[in-house]
């Protein structure tokens, strides 16, 4: 009875965890990307791509979206045209943890 204890209570701590990580990666998405990619991730014209229904973000291991928050893209690693989007997507500037939180987020959350 006491495993069975103990199992139900580290099941419910880590539930809990679990949506705390989605809210700081929601949080973190707002305090850093939604500048330019919008607040549902709809993108901006001529500023930034939508993530929303974007076949990187749904397709790609979380591990490809992660490196992308935290180095950006420039130059020949840029997906999209400089014409329709000339600006470079800048490091983030997020912590590894914080950019793993963000890509699940992305992945999660923002395509429903």
């Amino acid at each position: 009875m006491r495993n069975v204890l103990i199992l139900f209570v580290a099941f419910v701590v880590s539930f809990g965890f679990a949506g705390t990580a989605l809210a700081d990666g929601a949080a973190k998405f707002a305090e850093r990307c939604a500048a330019c990619h919008g607040q549902k991730g709809e993108g901006m014209k001529g500023i930034a791509p939508a993530l929303k229904d974007n076949k990187f973000i749904t397709d790609r291991r979380a591990e490809d979206i992660k490196q992308v928050i935290l180095e950006g893209r420039s130059g020949p690693a840029k997906k999209y045209s400089t014409k329709e989007f000339p600006i470079d997507m800048p490091k983030s500037g997020l912590s590894v943890a914080d950019s793993d939180e963000v890509a699940k987020f992305l992945q999660g959350d923002l395509q429903k």
